[in-house]
């Protein structure tokens, strides 16, 4: 059984030409007024930037206080950024530093999960590539600071990917 005939040209009305015959677009939804546009700054996230960047100072220190050098801080390509990149002998330490005012939403170090950790070994690939040296070994830390500044803790896991 044959499925009849297929017209050639495109349905129009008549007398219409081609310029009637576009697909329609969807509309876009309003931009929420509620909710900031990206790239724009506001008092809260100002102050969540200088508290995460209190927490990156603290964790560099105590780097230093243990006997690294920093190589690096807040390093930044397309693909994301690495907070701390630290070096003592041939061990060259990644670190991502996760700053928490309190631990009511679990620990901070939870918050790097197998995304973060895939996206971390991508970043450092990306880095060495662009800093060779061949006898070096990568170790990948994630710091951990909870509190106000008055009643800091610290937690350093070294190795913890």
């Amino acid at each position: 059984m044959g499925m009849g005939h297929v017209p050639q040209e495109p349905i129009r009305p008549e007398g219409a030409n081609f310029q009637f015959q576009r697909r329609e677009r969807r509309r876009v939804t309003p931009r929420r007024l509620d909710r900031p546009r990206q790239g724009l700054t506001t008092p809260e996230t100002k102050h969540n930037q200088s508290f995460g960047a209190w927490g990156e100072e603290l964790v560099a220190t105590w780097y230093r206080e243990h006997g690294y050098d920093i190589v690096a801080r807040n390093w930044r390509c397309r693909q994301g950024e690495i907070d701390i990149i630290a070096s003592s002998g041939s061990v060259l330490v990644i670190c991502e530093v996760k700053t928490r005012a309190n631990a009511d939403f679990g620990s901070p170090a939870s918050a790097v999960d197998v995304n973060k950790q895939q996206r971390l070994r991508r970043l450092a690939a990306h880095w060495l590539s662009d800093n060779p040296n061949s006898r070096v070994s990568v170790r990948f830390d994630v710091a951990a600071v909870i509190g106000p500044k008055e009643k800091v803790t610290l937690e350093v896991i070294e190795a913890a990917f």
